[in-house]
């Protein structure tokens, strides 16, 4: 007879620890974020599957995205399908206007005021789920209690409800009521949500894209740009208190400040623009991924 095969392989006890959990951020910055879809892609081409995500206004669509199981790939396709053709974004853009007078009254006539929640079931890609639950990841997205003054976070429900509330910018967007409160953008309040991550993954990833003014004080912007560039102002403040408190193990900041909140057409350059942070990523996941095994 021969040798009686060892229940155990030896050596077994002495096999490679697994690699770190990841978690991910994706700040707010309206156009800018289009920049996250490169984190997105580079995560891929690592093979990482993030263990929970987090997200302020557009880093909260992307972050949907990703967490209903899309690849980067399939997500800048849409969004180049979308925004590099402007007749599309025009004809979604009609999609999203209210169909009779009863739907541009309801809430109230408010001059400059969009329903984003409309916009957003216009553009947002279709294997978007309906409810935060149903996602791949556990995803979790930032909206501003407007009465409240403080920060909402959706960890379940209606996904539409929270993206929308998540990216009501003031004075262009109308703000979503929700269970007794007004929701305005979340970026007013935690514009890079790194925070809501911490315990959750190994390591946690922020990408801020908020930005600032660009220019000089001989420029004369607009109303609309002293607006958005005043709340990118804030938002930068709050950004940096918060990492005097606590700190992602890697954050990136994508360079973006020269494009406009509002810049959404302008995907191609945006993209191309932005595309080095793929690369810098991968260095950055390198060298906490050999931190942490050295830590084990």
């Amino acid at each position: 007879m021969g040798e009686a095969i060892p229940e155990t392989i030896p050596g077994a006890d002495h096999a490679p620890p697994p690699g770190p959990t990841f978690a991910v951020a994706f700040g707010g910055g309206g156009a800018r974020g289009l920049a996250h879809i490169h984190v997105i892609r580079a995560l891929d081409e690592l093979g990482i599957r993030p263990v929970a995500i987090a997200g302020s206004s557009i880093g909260a669509m992307m972050g949907a995205a990703m967490a209903a199981g899309m690849r980067g790939s399939d997500i800048e396709d849409h969004a180049r399908a979308v925004l590099s053709n402007r007749g599309e974004a025009m004809t979604r853009m009609w999609r999203s206007l209210p169909r009779s007078v009863g739907e541009l009254v309801a809430g109230g006539i408010r001059l400059g005021q969009f329903d984003i929640g409309r916009i957003l079931r216009a553009f947002m890609p279709e294997p978007v789920p309906q409810r935060i639950e149903d996602m791949e990841i556990p995803l979790q997205v930032t909206a501003t209690d407007f009465y409240g003054h403080d920060e909402h976070v959706f960890a379940e429900g209606d996904l539409f409800i929270a993206l929308a509330a998540s990216a009501a910018l003031p004075a262009i967007f109308r703000p979503v009521s929700h269970e007794g409160r007004l929701l305005i953008d979340g970026g007013i309040t935690n514009p890079v949500p790194f925070d809501l991550l911490h315990g959750k993954a190994d390591i946690v990833i922020g990408v801020d894209v908020v930005g600032g003014p660009t220019g000089n004080a001989r420029g004369r912007p607009s109303s609309l740009d002293l607006l958005m560039g005043a709340s990118q102002i804030m938002m930068e403040a709050i950004v940096e208190l918060k990492l005097r408190q606590t700190q992602p193990h890697i954050l990136l900041r994508p360079p973006v400040a020269h494009f406009g909140v509002l810049d959404f057409l302008k995907v191609e350059r945006v993209l191309g623009e932005t595309s080095p942070i793929r690369d810098e990523l991968k260095r950055e996941i390198d060298s906490a991924s050999e931190y942490h095994l050295r830590r084990l």
